[in-house]
């Protein structure tokens, strides 16, 4: 049995991470921890990536087998339409070691990026473009903007599958000697 515990208690993010790891796992039991991320509540660029390692190692403890945090943000992205780029990012943690992983990324309509340009957060910005309160703890706003074809679920099934490329290849990252 593998014990992991999420660094959210959001539902979505904690399923994608039960899904995840079913992918590897014959066994897992997933818990949930709201841990703080220690960065802004509309995180930017590095921000991410912070964010979901802080909440990789903020929610964990010796009595699971791994920590994932997993974290959304906005990248900076030339030759975009808005110049933004969403990325979910996950970190996952062992105790010692740490690795980190992304999802597809997606644009928000201009008019989004605009609103959270001048500092509201994308979630609260797409609940009132959709109208669909809470939107990122259901579906997601890909949901939205895909026509339903892919979810925010699906983006963090993606996001903490490649940061498990390292876990379900250790002879390759942890374990190798030096062959150059």
């Amino acid at each position: 049995m593998v014990k992991v515990v999420v660094g959210s208690k959001n539902p979505v993010k904690v399923e994608g991470v039960r899904q995840a790891f079913l992918q590897y796992f014959d066994e897992v039991e997933v818990s949930s921890r709201e841990v703080d991320s220690g960065v802004g509540s509309q995180p930017f660029n590095d921000d991410s990536i912070k964010g979901a390692i802080n909440r990789a190692l903020n929610s964990y403890s010796e009595e699971f087998d791994f920590s994932v945090g997993v974290e959304a943000g906005l990248f900076s992205v030339k030759r975009t339409i808005t110049g933004f780029i969403d990325f979910q990012v996950s970190a996952i943690y062992d105790g010692s070691r740490i690795s980190v992983g992304f999802g597809p990324g997606f644009e928000y309509p201009p008019l989004v990026v605009e609103e959270v340009l001048k500092g509201k957060e994308v979630g609260d910005v797409m609940d009132e473009f959709t109208g669909i309160e809470n939107l990122g703890e259901k579906t997601g706003a890909i949901h939205f903007l895909t026509k339903g074809k892919i979810s925010r679920t699906d983006l963090t099934r993606l996001s903490v599958t490649t940061a498990l490329i390292p876990w379900i290849n250790g002879e390759y990252y942890f374990d190798m000697e030096k062959k150059f």
